[in-house]
């Protein structure tokens, strides 16, 4: 990513919030580095460099300010047009694939060599796939250290550090202070020095709060899940989401409601070197790395959805907290309603899916959902289904199994869409529809579906797939964006 100085340093003078998230201001006088949105007085222009990425102002050795909190800032370069290959990376990185392999296996697994995928990365995001994944972590043990009583040693395991050591030298590298410091800075003193370190009970509960930009139209999220939900692995109630998952190879109860500055994560049960990776899941889920106003501007240009966007700001695509599920629910939607997708769902469910503990179960909360391994064998008559849809559901689930559709991250959109096809009973609604959704493709397009046809009928009388799909051009790269205004139209 090319940043020019002149141009990135009027940006900063502006305090224009189009350019937050964009880059980075490292201010060589204090070793500070910013977002361009920062209250604080524009420094002189001679005495700051630019950076594309958090990771690479810190491996440049700046510390984030206090004032405008980079450190906190959602999203990554992938929502900045880098390549598809640099994007793939950093959606495999934040899933943990360096927590548990090195550079290597990550490029293998890009089918790129290493030394590319670190040229690509510093072409890209001005910082190493390693740096990027240390400053992963740092921030994430920050924010674990601000939020929750969790020990220390604790919190090192769950941001996947390798040892406390390791951790204390880290953090204190890039935040100039150790975790005890931090800790009880940013508590004011109530903490105490030892708070952190305190006993804790297996089975606390633990909150936390993720941040995203605003705005957020979280009664459109919530309303929604609601309305799709899987029975007895999902449930919302008075708009706060609830689901059963896995983490850390225990059963935990999972809860999302709307928060000041963004969402209110909780969990029954703690959680360990998983934590990172269930706060991933939520973000995908309730895309909360996107840039509202960036997604806005683009769709707003047009004057057949700018009403909508001015009636409905902050805009987010639902996504799938279990790709898989995503999947089944897509193959079993196919040609009958949301409620009858709903109702056979739960029959899925109940039949295959495991019993959670009496001590567990609570508020329509029954069930783990059952596992692509389950279902690629299971015997699925009786549950409504005819046996084509019953033969895609036993194919789906075995090419996930198998890895023919690779659910980490590692493939492109394109091969994403293709192994979906290759599936059969699957068709192009079907595959966009889980790209949309399960995969995070905000470029996703339904040019079949009834409800865009008529949402278009005045704009493109004929329906015709290849006028509509002309007339969607314009909304790229935010397509998916653009479907749900047109099914929130009251055509």
């Amino acid at each position: 990513m090319e940043l020019v100085h002149e141009q990135c340093y009027r940006a900063v003078r502006s305090r224009d919030v189009r350019f937050d998230g964009r880059f980075y201001t490292g201010v060589r006088t204090t070793g500070i580095y910013c977002r361009p949105v920062c209250p604080a007085p524009a420094p002189k222009p001679e005495n700051i460099d630019f950076y594309p990425s958090a990771a690479a102002a810190e491996e440049a050795g700046f510390r984030p300010c206090k004032r405008c909190r980079p450190d906190s800032l959602p999203g990554t370069p992938a929502w900045n047009g880098t390549s598809a290959t640099v994007t793939r990376a950093l959606r495999l990185i934040a899933g943990g694939a360096l927590d548990d392999g090195g550079i290597e296996e990550l490029a293998g697994r890009l089918g790129v060599g290493d030394r590319q995928l670190r040229r690509l990365f510093l072409q890209h995001v001005g910082a190493s796939p390693v740096a990027v994944n240390r400053s992963r972590r740092a921030h994430f043990a920050k924010t674990l250290l601000e939020q929750t009583s969790l020990r220390v040693t604790e919190i090192a395991f769950a941001a996947g550090y390798a040892s406390v050591r390791s951790f204390n030298d880290h953090f204190k590298r890039v935040f100039r202070a150790t975790p005890s410091e931090v800790r009880v800075r940013e508590s004011g003193g109530a903490m105490g020095g030892a708070r952190g370190e305190k006993s804790r009970g297996a089975t606390e509960p633990l909150a936390l709060r993720l941040t995203c930009r605003d705005p957020i139209d979280w009664p459109h999220l919530a309303g929604y899940f609601e309305t799709r939900r899987v029975p007895g692995v999902e449930t919302v109630t008075n708009g706060a989401y609830h689901r059963v998952i896995t983490a850390d190879d225990k059963t935990n109860i999972l809860t999302v409601r709307m928060a000041k500055d963004g969402v209110r994560i909780e969990l029954d049960r703690p959680g360990g070197r998983d934590l990172m990776k269930v706060c991933n899941r939520v973000r995908n889920q309730f895309d909360l790395d996107a840039n509202p106003k960036r997604v806005e501007e683009v769709l707003a240009e047009d004057p057949f959805l700018a009403e909508s966007v001015a009636a409905h700001p902050g805009m987010r695509v639902p996504g799938a907290y279990d790709p898989f599920e995503l999947i089944l629910r897509a193959i079993v939607g196919q040609q009958i309603s949301v409620k009858g997708t709903t109702t056979i769902l739960g029959r899925i469910v109940e039949a295959h899916g495991e019993p959670l503990d009496p001590g567990l179960a609570r508020d329509g909360l029954t069930h783990k959902a059952p596992t692509p391994e389950t279902l690629a064998g299971a015997n699925l008559d009786g549950l409504g289904m005819n046996g084509a849809k019953v033969r895609t559901i036993q194919a789906a689930a075995r090419a996930v199994a198998d890895g023919a559709i690779p659910l980490d991250g590692s493939a492109s959109f394109e091969e994403l869409d293709a192994a979906l096809l290759a599936v059969p009973g699957i068709g192009p609604w079907t595959a966009g529809y889980v790209a949309m959704r399960a995969f995070r493709n905000p470029d996703a397009f339904l040019p079949t579906d009834l409800g865009v046809k008529h949402a278009l009928a005045d704009i493109v009388p004929s329906k015709r797939r290849t006028e509509i799909e002309a007339r969607a051009e314009r909304w790229r790269p935010w397509r998916a964006y653009a479907l749900l205004h047109l099914w929130r139209s009251p055509a």
